[in-house]
């Protein structure tokens, strides 16, 4: 064995020792935030959950910025970025992630349980779990003693669940995002692999009108139900044809490499069962291919919906969000850097993938910053009614966050 190869297993051990020790502090950190119900839509008690993460923060010793739009409102709801860094430099390596939840199914979600290493909440899985893991990584190394030519900084946003428009969309407008950044890791749940890339997303929502009218005078009514459907039927046609494209990238599925169009995500409608309905909806949602063209599949799906207008069907449609590809190659100095700690920490092989959704890798990846999706829980849970994380996966996530830091920052 090499004295590099030494080195490292010592600082392995080091770490995952450290970090061992700390369950009980890391179980408690992630009940609290758990408790916070931050659902996104519509984008609750957002400022609430960045004031705990703000005060953990700086009682960990870290230094704090934040960051909030201009021309919100300053109550409990309120967006805001929080930016905390250790270290001293100008590189940067981004440990990232989101405080935002996908609504919950019942309150008794954000009454959070634990069960011997395991925490059950909504969020606890997608993300909360792993921005415990990143802001414990941190400390781990501070512990250590580790030298780094540069700082870590850790990037805290909401909204992600939806788009990312007063997060990471924002934040990137504004200049802010990924300034001298050297590197990025994200904490999603990644079910034990690496993402590499993600598909892009184009989400509408369509609103068909009609007239309304008593059922027994249906005849001077418009039925806005059934016009939905027509247009619904133009939209499979496009559907047939754009789910007969795969993408050649590595994916952890075999029927998860076509590309996506999924009709009526949500829907509704109508005022009663006896009234012609006025007006109906429904959602569309583009899951985009990194082989495809974001604005060339955009134009398309669009102009269904404007033939269906031309045809004289009175409908609007609006963006929930639009959100590119992202590919980053797996054997640069980050992906070679990452697989050789998960590796080290796990003991079993890097596995790299296409995340089948959306990713704010692609944030970074668009300003020419090399960035990575890895972090503790199961996709199949991250969104559920028992959603969960193992606390020992936490540590283990966080002692690879570390030494994928230190790599990468190593003097």
């Amino acid at each position: 064995m090499s004295d590099t190869e030494s080195d490292g297993e010592e600082r392995t051990d080091a770490l995952l020792s450290w970090l061992g020790q700390r369950e009980e502090q890391m179980a408690a950190l992630l009940a609290e935030l758990v408790a916070v119900p931050t659902e996104n839509p519509p984008g609750n008690k957002y400022r609430v959950c960045a004031d705990l993460l703000e005060k953990r923060l700086r009682e960990s010793g870290l230094a704090c910025e934040r960051y909030e739009p201009s021309g919100q409102e300053k109550d409990e709801d309120a967006p805001v970025c929080l930016l905390a860094s250790y270290g001293s430099g100008s590189r940067t390596f981004y440990f990232h992630g989101h405080y935002d939840v996908v609504p919950a199914q019942s309150a008794a979600q954000f009454r959070p349980v634990r069960k011997e290493h395991f925490l059950f909440g909504r969020g606890a899985c997608d993300m909360k779990g792993g921005i415990v893991a990143m802001l414990y990584a941190i400390l781990a190394l501070r512990a250590c003693g580790a030298e780094l030519n540069g700082k870590i900084g850790l990037m805290l946003v909401p909204d992600e669940e939806t788009g990312g428009e007063r997060g990471s969309a924002w934040l990137a407008h504004e200049g802010l995002l990924g300034r001298d950044g050297v590197g990025m890791l994200l904490a999603e749940p990644t079910s034990g692999v690496v993402w590499n890339a993600n598909r892009g997303a184009i989400t509408l929502r369509v609103r068909v009108f009609g007239k309304s009218a008593h059922v027994g005078l249906q005849h001077q009514g418009e039925n806005a139900f059934e016009r939905m459907h027509r247009v619904v039927e133009r939209l499979q046609e496009l559907k047939r044809e754009v789910e007969q494209r795969t993408t050649h990238l590595r994916i952890g599925a075999e029927q998860a490499r076509s590309s996506i169009l999924m009709l009526g995500g949500q829907s509704g409608g109508g005022t009663n069962f006896n009234v012609v309905p006025e007006e109906c909806w429904f959602t569309i949602d583009r899951r985009i291919n990194p082989e495809e063209d974001l604005e060339e599949e955009k134009s398309r799906l669009v102009g269904v919906l404007e033939e269906c207008k031309k045809e004289g069907m009175r409908l609007e449609w609006e963006a929930l969000q639009v959100g590119r590809a992202a590919a980053c190659p797996e054997n640069g100095v980050l992906g070679v850097a990452l697989a050789r700690s998960v590796e080290a920490v796990t003991g079993e092989v890097a596995r790299f993938e296409t995340c089948p959704g959306l990713l704010e890798i692609r944030f970074y990846v668009a300003r020419g910053i090399p960035a990575f999706a890895y972090g503790p829980g199961l996709l199949s849970v991250a969104h559920g009614p028992s959603e969960y994380v193992d606390l020992r996966k936490m540590i283990e996530c966080a002692a690879i966050y570390a030494l994928t830091a230190a790599e990468v920052l190593k003097p």
